[in-house]
């Protein structure tokens, strides 16, 4: 593989894909920072959100702006685990089994109302999201990078529907939810409409293998020790609350160290500040915590829990590291 980007070429790459994607999704510049920073630190995002708030859009809007293969897989609790890593069919021709490739082989998948899938199916993504890779029929087949699974899910919808295990949770980078536009985006987003969809006019801004050396730049963004030990605090504090039955895992610590390392290189710097661990802690653990049943009776919130532990952990005093520490080529 190629060589990393410099700071300004990431810089100026994820500018390029966050203007692509604004063109179809308006006032969501967090949400569109969150959903590319998961691509560049190489991990996965749910997407939680009731109906028609451009989840889809979203997904779509991402891989076309950054030119890479995309399919949709629309969950249904009839879904079985082949519908997505796809099954070897008889030849009767050749009298050989042929496998035909399945959605998953690609290098964004949108799993659509993942929570509609049964657990079976479920873990069928397992496999693909911590590997890069899927097993079938006992031969293993290695994804193209890189590849993004983007899940959506309906908070509100209960029927018919199947909770995400933990485990699987744990395995999505980020969680976060898009909301309703404002009344004057609203009015902007009807204009857009009025003609045709902007999604099907929208055109790539960078090609794949940038994206990779991108990915690959990112994980030499410089992360102090006091910064490394900020973020143990973090996570430490979480399982210590009172209020929390399972806290954040080491999981969730790296979680937040490559995560922080995308948010950096995407501000064009080339080290990491506790305020970038700030900006995306509530996405990275919030869907990691479990609290005690007696905190969900007195209606306490993970979201205030969480805020609770950014207030509790003093934050390191961190200094710009030397030039040679922060080249990323």
């Amino acid at each position: 593989m190629s060589e990393g980007l410099d700071l300004a070429a990431v810089q100026m790459l994820a500018r390029k894909v966050i203007a692509n994607v604004e063109q179809v999704l308006i006032g969501k510049r967090q949400q569109i920072v969150f959903a590319l920073a998961a691509a560049l630190a190489e991990g996965h995002v749910l997407l939680e959100d009731v109906p028609g708030v451009a989840k889809t859009m979203l997904a779509r809007a991402m891989a076309q702006s950054m030119g890479v293969s995309f399919n949709r897989v629309q969950c249904t609790p009839d879904l079985l685990p082949s519908d997505i890593l796809g099954t070897s069919i008889f030849h009767p021709r050749t009298g050989e089994f042929v496998f035909r490739r399945g959605p998953i082989f690609c290098q964004i998948l949108l799993a659509d109302e993942i929570n509609r899938a049964t657990p079976r199916t479920q873990s069928a993504l397992l496999e693909a999201m911590a590997e890069g890779r899927v097993s079938i029929d006992g031969v293993t087949h290695r994804l193209d990078p890189p590849f993004l699974v983007i899940a959506t899910q309906n908070p509100i919808e209960h029927e018919g529907t199947f909770p995400l295990p933990e485990a699987q949770l744990d395995r999505f980078l980020l969680r976060f939810s898009l909301g309703y536009p404002q009344m004057e985006e609203e009015i902007r987003l009807l204009g857009r409409l009025q003609l045709e969809h902007p999604i099907d006019a929208l055109q790539p801004v960078i090609a794949a293998e940038d994206l990779l050396r991108a990915q690959k730049a990112v994980r030499r963004v410089h992360v102090e020790d006091r910064v490394k030990q900020y973020i143990v605090e973090l996570v430490h504090a979480t399982r210590e609350h009172q209020d929390v039955r399972l806290g954040g895992s080491p999981r969730a610590g790296i979680a937040l160290f490559r995560t922080s390392q995308a948010v950096a290189a995407m501000l064009g710097r080339g080290f990491v500040l506790p305020d970038d661990i700030k900006r995306i802690f509530h996405a990275v653990l919030g869907h990691r915590m479990i609290l005690r049943p007696e905190s969900r009776l007195r209606r306490v919130a993970v979201e205030d829990v969480l805020s609770e532990v950014l207030d509790s952990v003093p934050v390191p005093l961190v200094e710009p590291p030397t030039p040679t520490t922060t080249k990323l080529s």
